[in-house]
């Protein structure tokens, strides 16, 4: 076996490894176990569902609304849970940083990839709730595939960057769960994005051109309604349709240079 068939094999392994124990330390100890990688999205989606679909009445003129909210929801927790994690992995791993030495991003990616299974296990419920709410199956479908490795990509360079400049100053991970909060209310995860183009169109095309509200509104229109306004049916311009993927593409290159550049202080700085 050559050295670099030898190395790939090592990090392989190690990457597989590091992701196993972040899915089970993440709910080590609690009662209800892995559980929790369900009933987290479920009980934010009812939550939501009561207090904005019963109660103020959203989403009234949107088919199979309730599938339409859960799926919101669950893409929401997973970039949630993507960036935070992986703004924290290498501060997490700093130990075994100063211990081993071998390719930093595998502690990022490792804790990225247990956010990744928990959505995973979570679009199953989606699905079955889809199904269950009168949701006929396309191949539309298969397009959620794409689009959930374009949103992995985006909470990937966010991580990339911010955790590196996590190391040295750790006030970024409190200063993104403010910003995450404020990120939530910016994007059509409750309401539907028709009810700001009646207010002003402007405002629904700038919200459509956040990389965020765009996956989210195709992989709804993809899977649940072809109501759901996209990015690429309601923008006219063709060049502008392709800024979120471009947004997408920047930050991974760039935070992944950034993270390249940093990485070989990180054992020095944790």
């Amino acid at each position: 076996m050559s050295i670099p068939n030898f190395l790939y094999k090592k990090n392989r392994i190690l990457l597989k490894e590091l992701t196993k124990t972040d899915f089970k330390l993440r709910y080590q100890g609690s009662a209800l176990g892995y559980l929790w990688a369900l009933l987290r999205p479920l009980m934010m989606f009812g939550i939501l569902y009561l207090v904005f679909s019963v109660l103020l009445r959203f989403g009234s003129d949107i088919p199979h609304y309730p599938v339409y909210l859960l799926t919101g929801t669950t893409l929401w927790s997973f970039f949630t849970e993507c960036t935070s994690q992986g703004i924290q992995a290498v501060v997490q791993r700093g130990d075994l940083l100063r211990k081993i030495s071998f390719p930093k991003y595998i502690v990022v990616v490792s804790s990225t990839l247990t956010a990744v299974i928990n959505l995973l296990i979570n679009l199953v419920v989606v699905v079955v709730f889809a199904l269950i709410n009168g949701v006929m199956p396309s191949l539309g479908w298969l397009m959620v595939v794409p689009l959930i490795l374009e949103f992995y990509c985006l909470a990937l360079g966010i991580a990339f960057l911010l955790g590196s400049i996590n190391v040295k100053y750790r006030d970024i991970a409190s200063i993104w769960e403010v910003l995450i909060q404020a990120l939530f209310y910016a994007v059509p995860i409750i309401y539907p994005i028709t009810m700001v183009a009646s207010s002003s169109t402007l405002a629904a095309k700038v919200i459509l051109l956040n990389p965020i509200a765009q996956v989210i509104q195709d992989v709804r229109y993809f899977l649940i309604t072809d109501q759901a306004v996209t990015t690429w049916s309601f923008l006219n311009n063709p060049l502008i349709k392709g800024i979120p993927i471009l947004v997408v593409v920047v930050i991974l290159i760039l935070g992944s240079l950034y993270f390249r550049r940093k990485s070989k202080f990180f054992a020095e700085e944790v």
